[in-house]
């Protein structure tokens, strides 16, 4: 089962984690800076570029560095989203801006992004593949950026359209799982057929991913370790948000800050009845049958399987 091979991958990530991400001196600023990283998490971005390699038919030990970077530039994110979005759980923990106050998290999350760059200049492959994989991470990063902004400015507008939003999330969620399953044909200097394939593979899964979570974000509950229905109280235009509003939809929670849980399973329940909810869950689905297209340039072995696989799963897991 997919679950097996992630859990086995993530375990092996882990292990590199605890090795290269120590607790430093100022021990304060490292606290804050591993908080999320000791949480745990499934670490998808790093075990996807593993098992990428594998399915390139290559080593994926060569690529672990590549990985952990990833994952240290996604727990980079996690940490300053969390602040501006003033969210008080995240994988079942206190936020760090909670525990640690607001400067020592800015600082935190800015040296989670410098450590991903000096990790990823270590990695086992050719000067000139290491130096385009640190182009096409900042790169990623800029565009990061770049969806974060979008998302926070469609806080105040009424008039989001579906095209946006995709085009939010391809930067905002999208573009690092696309690093996370091209990085390795980057760093071996594989085709850019094969690059470009494995880019648009993690950029259709992403959007997937991203698509389902919003939908977690209002039917998870208490699964998914961070606060319930932050999306609606938030005002944030997630797809399901946009398309009930296409509908007239009105939800007494939306951008309120605050909501009780009766007002928030009653505005559910109105998502759920106006078709958002399933049109959500169907899009998400077409943007994983996509990226699952786009591995046929890739030979048939168990490692391509896992990617097939692991794509189904960021759609279907429950938290």
């Amino acid at each position: 089962m997919i679950s097996d091979v992630i859990r086995e991958k993530a375990e092996i990530v882990n292990r590199e984690i605890e090795r290269i991400l120590t607790v430093n001196e100022p021990e304060g600023l490292y606290r804050a800076t591993r908080h999320y990283l000791k949480a745990g998490g499934k670490r998808l971005r790093p075990v996807i570029t593993l098992i990428a390699a594998e399915a390139l038919g290559r080593d994926s030990r060569k690529v672990l560095h590549a990985g952990i970077a990833i994952e240290t530039i996604h727990n980079f994110t996690l940490i300053h989203d969390d602040i501006m979005d003033e969210d008080e759980m995240r994988r079942g923990v206190k936020t760090v801006h909670t525990l640690y106050g607001i400067p020592t998290a800015i600082l935190a999350g800015d040296t989670l992004y410098a450590e991903a760059f000096e990790i990823l200049a270590k990695s086992d492959a050719e000067p000139s593949n290491v130096v385009r994989a640190v182009s096409k991470l900042a790169r990623v990063c800029v565009e990061i950026c770049e969806g974060q902004y979008m998302d926070m400015s469609f806080e105040e507008r009424n008039d989001v359209s579906e095209s946006e939003y995709i085009e939010m999330v391809r930067k905002k969620t999208g573009v690092l799982i696309g690093i996370s399953a091209s990085i390795p044909a980057i760093l071996f200097g594989e085709s850019r057929e094969v690059e470009e394939a494995l880019w648009n593979y993690g950029i259709y899964s992403g959007i997937g991913f991203q698509i389902h979570d919003d939908l977690l974000d209002i039917t998870g509950k208490d699964k998914i370790g961070k606060d319930w229905g932050s999306d609606i109280v938030e005002g944030k235009k997630t797809l399901i948000v946009i398309k009930a509003f296409e509908q007239g939809v009105e939800l007494e929670t939306f951008g309120k800050g605050k909501a009780s849980r009766e007002e928030l399973e009653r505005d559910i329940r109105k998502l759920v009845d106006c078709g958002a909810v399933d049109y959500a869950r169907n899009k998400a689905r077409e943007y994983i049958e996509l990226a699952k297209s786009q591995l046929d340039v890739l030979d048939d072995t168990p490692a391509k399987s896992h990617l097939l696989e692991l794509a189904d799963y960021l759609i279907e897991r429950d938290y």
